[in-house]
């Protein structure tokens, strides 16, 4: 059933916009449809002010899902261009570059591919990588604000992990072949040069159809995204937007690095798709006239709200019932269900816009050890997140993983933090939890890789106000082609469904009344050569003038106390609830007094 993906040989190409030029490239064959663009380029980090833009909608691009998965990719070439001072010169070059490929693009369809004019729509992929580099830094979460008011968005943040063994380094010995790819700190896009969305279950094609754009010549090429906790259940009309996947490879990227930053700009086309080189500039075009090159140092602080509405599902009551009806069942020695993990919807409305960039950059305060996102489609709300849990990390045939478990509180001293970890570490309850969870990891990381390697002893990894029992995991993949099996395997976690995972898939399915959308499913990026994927956990649906859906989860299993789990849900949501004032604001309470009075 499994294919791997094609390769082509190395070509190197003149470019006639750059004075310097840093070759990498390779073409395929005669035969291929889809065209693929990209170009680069560094700019340095500045304290400036942000220009808003009306909001608009970037035109839409095509969907990769709909194209043949079995057509390789055909020509990548990178070049870097000469440095500039400032991200306004940067957006100049590029949009001279832009024009400059624009009126080539015949010359290159003729010395490429010795197409002529009328055979351009069966030209073979081009993927030209203009890049400038400066050493200097700007926070790609700060861009994201500048684009306030261009969708679609996505941005993702890698974990920035405390000191200490790295399983997957250990097994790969330390070696990397992506400079820029290992000192990237954070990535956010706007526009889609290819989306890939549709309303069934993620496939084996659909994944082969993703990695037709990408290139292990080219790292930073990424499609971000995220899939649904459970593709079977119904898609409600808040997810309706998000299909049963959604990934965005971004028309303007902002990538940043340790001590520099990058921004890059891609074109996608294939005439077989009905989407031509010509549209594919023009919709590049309309979105960079929307893209703002002056940005503003984010002030990461949100204003506080008056909510005058705020519900659950379920309520504390149905809650309890369910939380009681799931402990029947599992402390029924006939039935299988061992843990079943229930989660709450919580709808607040508040009297002006939450703003997700805002939320997005407080989230980022307190990301250590945690991966920060958002994803946000065309005619949908952002889903965004903070979320300590990965699912795996591929690099070339090595994978990792991580067995995360059990919760508690932060202590308000040193002392009553240590005292906390311990009755983690020495609670039955949570040590249960917790082996299910690493050797149900472990079980099907063996199932796809020659060897793995567990790490024996469970830890506490502390985040800023709760702490979770840990261990890593790692091993070598037998071929790459196994990403998609161990993407579809891994999900869903014990952590996140329960376990055995069908069965308490069901009883979440006929439990919960709400949809969950991407809450809980899998989070992140394929790259070529690379992916990461988080949980979609710790994270909220938000949109301006439609207030948010946050959501939160808790395990159920032998020995949990009723009276505790709503409180573990108050704890995890607290990360957004702390934006928000949840009491009458003192002036409003004394109007209200008036009116009364």
């Amino acid at each position: 059933m499994k294919q791997t993906r094609g390769s082509s040989p190395v070509s190197n190409h003149g470019c006639c916009c750059c004075s310097k030029a840093l070759p990498c490239s390779f073409h395929g064959s005669r035969d291929n449809q889809m065209h693929f663009l990209l170009l680069q380029s560094y700019f340095c980090r500045q304290s400036i002010q942000v220009f808003h833009n009306k909001y608009q909608l970037c035109t839409l691009s095509m969907n990769g899902c709909q194209g043949d998965p079995k057509v390789p990719l055909g020509t990548i070439e990178t070049r870097t261009l000469g440095a500039v001072p400032s991200p306004a010169l940067a957006m100049e070059r590029l949009n001279l570059a832009i024009g400059d490929l624009n009126a080539t693009h015949l010359l290159l369809a003729l010395a490429l591919f010795g197409c002529s004019e009328g055979e351009m729509g069966c030209c073979h992929v081009v993927n030209w990588y203009p890049r400038v580099p400066i050493q200097q830094q700007i926070e790609a979460i700060e861009w994201l604000h500048a684009q306030d008011q261009i969708l679609p968005r996505c941005f993702f943040s890698g974990r920035r992990r405390a000191n200490g063994s790295n399983l997957l380094i250990d097994i790969t010995n330390g070696n990397d072949r992506s400079y820029f790819a290992q000192n990237l700190v954070s990535v956010a896009g706007v526009g889609s040069a290819v989306l890939f969305r549709q309303l069934h279950p993620f496939s084996y094609d659909d994944w082969r159809s993703i990695n037709r754009f990408l290139s292990s010549k080219c790292p930073l090429i990424r499609a971000y995204g995220a899939i649904r906790f459970d593709a079977r259940a119904n898609i409600s009309p808040e997810w309706k937007a998000s299909g049963s996947f959604y990934f965005m490879v971004p028309q303007v990227e902002f990538d940043e690095l340790e001590g520099s930053s990058m921004l890059a700009i891609t074109v996608a086309w294939d005439n077989a798709l009905s989407w031509t080189w010509d549209e594919a500039i023009d919709s590049l075009e309309a979105t960079m006239q929307q893209v703002a090159s002056i940005v503003l140092k984010l002030r990461k602080e949100a204003s506080r709200e008056f909510i005058p509405s705020n519900n659950h599902i379920p309520n504390k009551t149905h809650w309890d019932l369910a939380v009681k009806r799931a402990l029947q069942i599992i402390n029924r020695s006939s039935l299988p269900l061992i843990k079943a993990v229930l989660a709450r919807r919580s709808r607040v409305l508040t009297a002006t816009n939450i703003d997700p960039n805002t939320w997005l950059a407080c989230l980022h305060v307190e990301g250590e050890n945690a991966y920060q996102f958002c994803l946000q489609p065309p005619n949908g709300p952002a889903f965004i997140g903070n979320t300590p849990e990965q699912l795996f990390h591929r690099k070339w045939l090595s994978i990792s993983s991580e067995a995360l478990a059990g919760t508690r509180a932060r202590g308000g001293s040193r002392t009553i933090d240590l005292q906390i970890e311990h009755d983690l570490l020495s609670s039955p309850k949570d040590h249960l939890e917790f082996t299910i969870a690493r050797e149900t990891i472990q079980n099907k990381l063996e199932s796809v890789c020659d060897r793995v390697i567990v790490e024996r002893k469970k830890t506490v990894r502390k985040l800023q106000r709760v702490q979770h029992l840990f261990a890593q995991l790692a091993g070598n993949l037998k071929r790459e082609d196994d990403e998609f099996e161990i993407l579809s395997s891994l999900h869903p976690t014990p952590a996140d469904c329960g376990f055995p995972t069908e069965t308490a898939r069901l009883f979440i399915s006929e439990t919960e009344l709400f949809d969950r959308g991407m809450y809980a499913g899998p989070v992140g990026w394929f790259g070529g050569g690379e992916s990461e994927f988080a949980v979609g956990i710790r994270s909220a649906l938000v949109e301006k003038g439609f207030g948010a859906l946050i959501y939160a989860g808790t395990g159920i299993i032998e020995g949990s106390n009723l009276s505790l789990e709503w409180d573990e849900l108050e704890l995890k949501t607290s990360q957004f609830t702390k934006l928000l004032q949840v009491e009458v604001p003192w002036q409003s309470k004394v109007e209200n007094l008036e009116i009364i009075n």
